[in-house]
């Protein structure tokens, strides 16, 4: 029911004037017999037969009592539209105010559950006497539907009349910020209810959700180990207080000991677990995957795993830990036949990132299963999309959504924008930009970041000055990547300092890590340095390593290896630095410490990512590692590649063995570049080019790592020799070569 429809109702319930008096108490045994089976009727769910029992009673046999049941039978089951017609009947034979304080009690709860407060408020208001089941349902009612500041005034004024019992301080407590709920805890302590369960575990949940914004994990824990009584639900409120405050590790031995206690769980305990375990990323992946699968298998034994958003959690988690998508595929099938809408978006959602490909397949069966899709779903398939090589696929769901008419819906337009970019269809992005009738800031952010992706900073910044919103964080991020891509210094510096000068947003991390960037690629790494140690704040390993970069691409050996040292200590775990200053020796010359370097990675058991690179040819990506040894058609692929090779040499191709160990010959070096990823997926996509869409179409390439100089360099040359289009989208930017330049003009 609409809430004009609800609100024409009960205006209609006010302006009855006939008025009989409702009995206070009826004793009969014919009356206590209508309410018998009311009661009956209502606990088994049969609300519309309990409903008809009482209408055709007569009126002497309806009490008061009988219709608090059925107002109570209404709300449990969420039938509004029946609990109005109750309260119309009641309004129509008995007056306005006739009903007593038990009555109005339940009529105030019911319209408080369905959201209906400013009605729920005025019931409150005119009720000649209240009691703390009153001031409560009400506190409770604003407090579920988000109404904080109102919950708290409502819970402030009942203390001039009534002492609060744990109730009610349960229900304030979900409404309060940190100093708020600082208050109402002190008050608890003083009135001694901090001990009840209730308030106990409300208070777990306020201190955990105010983390960051003045409460913190501990004093959650203080609370929780102070508790002499605990139930499921306190521990639950621990666990996801721990996940709450980004504690993930945390949550997860609390529920280990948990299981030592004997302590029973439930499905809210599990999914909580399961959150947790998604969000710890420094886990060990095999840890993790077996932590999972007891789980999966603790599910199956309590039966817990027939709940479809256990399941949803389940595929999330083992697709986030990097599973076997198989086993998360088979979980999905055995459920398959109850899901609804809600649930493919979840299993969608829960391998879109990792998992693109197979996204969009389960989009498909989604669409034949005869489900229609809504806006969700389709902003979580153009997200996969946006993890793919070519913008088939994204231009395809672009064409459900206009079907779907879903066309004019801001969501799935910044989704597209995003989608296309990323997919290396800068004009297509532009064009569902320009065709929006309303932007709000993410839509200008996409197109910003788009800009940004492709080496557009000119035409970032001339958007940027036809900004009609308040711009962000966000936005002044895709601006100084723009800027740093391209090599606008003093362009960057300008909109750096106009930050919190002109548009009120204090830099951050981010954005001083582009900064840095923008100064040490243009060779002005003595101000980099200068600005890390001005820094508000301590540089995280994007700073350090935005700094490295720019001392390998210069060569400047000392403020490297001072980089290098802060990168390795705030992650160890990974092999840029280590890369990068072997890069740097290289380049200088010192192959002694490069292989140093090579030796200290072994001997940490840090290995470097390999170098993969995609192409896509009729519908079919194709994967190349360097080397190309895992592809079927490798000895075809490197005689094309040697032909290749040749043909570029004659117009001035050299291989560019710099940042190779010393103690290869030369040969060697350069057969090993020659083998790179990227290379050999150009030439696979020139032995297959009449296959592809158009003689004028670009090959796009997809790579995971950056983009080597030699491979740069050969990409120039070759696009000249094929007269076409390539684009190889790398994990920093996409690069365009035509006619032996890079849309990058070599800085990146």
């Amino acid at each position: 029911m609409s809430r004009q429809t609800t609100r024409a109702c009960y205006i209609s319930i006010r302006n009855f004037t006939q008025i009989h008096f409702l009995p206070i108490s009826t004793t009969t045994p014919e009356a206590n017999n209508i309410l018998q089976q009311v009661r009956q009727r209502s606990n088994r769910g049969l609300l519309t037969e309990a409903l008809s029992l009482f209408y055709n009673a007569p009126p002497l046999l309806r009490s008061q009592q009988t219709y608090a049941i059925l107002f109570h039978a209404c709300t449990l089951h969420g039938n509004l539209q029946q609990g109005l017609h109750l309260h119309q009947h009641m309004v129509s034979h008995y007056g306005l105010h006739p009903f007593d304080l038990f009555v109005t009690n339940h009529l105030i709860n019911m319209y408080c559950k369905f959201g209906y407060l400013d009605y729920a408020q005025r019931l409150f208001d005119e009720m000649p006497k209240r009691n703390l089941v009153s001031w409560t349902a009400l506190i409770s009612g604003y407090a579920q539907h988000g109404h904080h500041t109102k919950s708290f005034r409502m819970f402030s004024g009942m203390l001039l009349h009534f002492r609060p019992n744990e109730f009610a301080f349960a229900s304030v407590l979900s409404s309060c910020g940190y100093v708020g709920g600082k208050q109402v805890h002190a008050l608890a302590v003083k009135m001694c209810l901090d001990a009840y369960e209730f308030v106990a575990n409300s208070l777990v949940n306020m201190y955990s959700k105010n983390c960051g914004f003045g409460g913190s994990v501990e004093e959650a824990w203080k609370v929780f180990e102070n508790m002499e009584f605990r139930n499921v639900v306190s521990w639950n409120s621990m666990i996801a207080g721990f996940h709450y405050c980004n504690s993930g590790e945390q949550a997860i031995k609390l529920f280990v000991n948990m299981r030592h206690e004997g302590i029973e769980f439930n499905r809210a305990t599990i999914l909580s677990v399961l959150t947790s375990l998604c969000g710890c990323y420094d886990m060990d992946v095999y840890f993790g995957l077996n932590f999972c699968f007891q789980l999966h298998c603790l599910s199956v034994k309590t039966g817990i795993i027939s709940e479809i958003e256990v399941t949803t959690a389940l595929v999330k988690a083992y697709s986030g830990l990097g599973g076997d998508i198989a086993e998360c595929y088979r979980l999905f099938l055995e459920r398959r036949c109850s899901w609804d809408i809600v649930s493919w978006t979840g299993i969608i959602t829960a391998v879109a990132e990792s998992e693109p490909e197979e996204a969009l397949f389960l989009f498909c069966q989604l669409c034949r299963e005869g489900l229609t899709p809504d806006c969700l779903t389709f902003s979580i398939v153009l997200k996969a999309c946006a993890g793919l090589l070519t913008d088939r696929h994204a231009m395809t769901v672009h064409s459900q959504v206009v079907k779907a008419g879903f066309e004019g819906d801001i969501v799935l337009a910044n989704a597209l924008i995003h989608a296309y970019a990323r997919c290396g269809s800068i004009v297509l992005s532009k064009q569902v930009f320009k065709e929006m009738e309303f932007r709000d800031l993410v839509s200008w952010n996409s197109m910003l970041k788009a800009y940004a992706l492709h080496g557009k900073a000119k035409e970032a910044l001339q958007l940027f000055s036809t900004m009609n919103v308040q711009p962000d964080s966000a936005t002044f991020v895709a601006l100084l990547t723009a800027c740093s891509h391209t090599g606008l210094v003093e362009e960057g510096n300008e909109v750096f300092n106009s930050m919190a000068d002109k548009h009120g947003v204090t830099p951050q991390l981010d954005h001083y890590a582009c900064m840095v960037d923008i100064l040490g690629r243009a060779g002005r790494i003595l101000e980099a340095e200068k600005l890390i140690n001005k820094m508000p704040m301590e540089p995280d390993s994007v700073v350090w390593s935005a700094l490295l970069g720019s001392c390998r691409k210069h060569g400047v050996t000392h403020l490297a290896e001072l980089a290098a040292a802060k990168l390795q200590e705030l992650e160890p775990g990974d092999s840029l630095g280590y890369v990068q200053m072997s890069n740097v020796y290289c380049s200088s010359g010192s192959f002694s410490k490069a292989g140093l370097i090579r030796k200290t990675m072994k001997g940490y058991k840090v290995r470097k990512e390999p170098g993969l690179s995609w192409v896509e040819i009729e519908n079919q990506v194709h994967e190349f590692a360097s080397g190309g040894k895992r592809h079927p058609q490798r000895n075809a692929i490197c005689t094309k590649l040697s032909e290749l090779i040749g043909q570029l040499k004659e117009m001035g191709y050299v291989p560019e063995t710099s940042l190779t160990l010393h103690d290869i010959e030369e040969e060697h070096k350069e057969e090993q570049l020659y083998h790179h990823s990227e290379k050999l997926a150009l030439v696979f996509a020139i032995m297959n080019q009449e296959t592809m869409r158009s003689e004028g179409s670009a090959i796009k390439i997809m790579k995971n790592i950056r983009i080597c100089v030699d491979c740069h360099n050969f990409m120039k040359l070759a696009s000249d020799l094929l007269q076409k289009e390539i684009v190889v989208r790398d994990s920093n930017r996409f690069h365009h070569f035509r006619d032996r330049k890079c849309s990058c003009n070599d800085y990146w």
